[in-house]
């Protein structure tokens, strides 16, 4: 299950894929560990979302208001290809193209959400209704309003950790 930490071997199986340079194919995937039924939201048991530490109320003029400060801490993809790899398996999609999807974290960078913990990455689908494009201006919009002064990190932390789609009607900012 995505909530708990990978196993070692697990990952060494996906990092093994990604550094041989394969890419998961259209096909189907493994049995799932994560259900599907929350789309376009993450299961919550497998990616229920988790912090970054150096990111609070009172460090946000140093830290994710700062044009540029997610960059320096965005995992490469080498780390996220293989978990995008497992996480398609884990949520048993039907298309297993990589490209379909984004390794996106539940909690984002622009709100200080952890950068590598497995609990607040998944693939979240480009495809779908409202999809890993709406969610990135969600992001935005909840980031600036932060920034402003608007509403505080936790509000717009909690709001896109419970459901990114009703995030910017939560917070009033939408």
């Amino acid at each position: 299950m995505r909530a708990l930490p990978r196993t070692l071997a697990t990952t060494c199986s996906a990092l093994a894929l990604a550094a041989a340079g394969l890419a998961v194919g259209t096909g189907t995937a493994h049995a799932a560990t994560c259900s599907q039924s929350y789309l376009p939201l993450p299961d919550p048991t497998c990616t229920p979302g988790a912090y970054y530490s150096v990111v609070t109320q009172s460090t946000i003029g140093s830290t994710i208001c700062v044009s540029g400060w997610t960059a320096t801490v965005r995992p490469p993809t080498s780390y996220t290809n293989p978990l995008k790899v497992q996480g398609i398996i884990d949520y048993g999609y039907t298309d297993t193209s990589t490209a379909d999807y984004e390794e996106d974290h539940l909690v984002p960078l622009e709100l200080g959400g952890s950068p590598t913990a497995t609990t607040n990455l998944w693939p979240e689908p480009y495809s779908g209704t409202k999809t890993a494009y709406t969610k990135d201006g969600v992001e935005t919009k909840l980031k600036n309003a932060v920034c402003a002064g608007t509403i505080t990190l936790a509000s717009a932390r909690s709001a896109i950790k419970t459901n990114w789609t009703t995030a910017l009607t939560v917070t009033g900012i939408g």
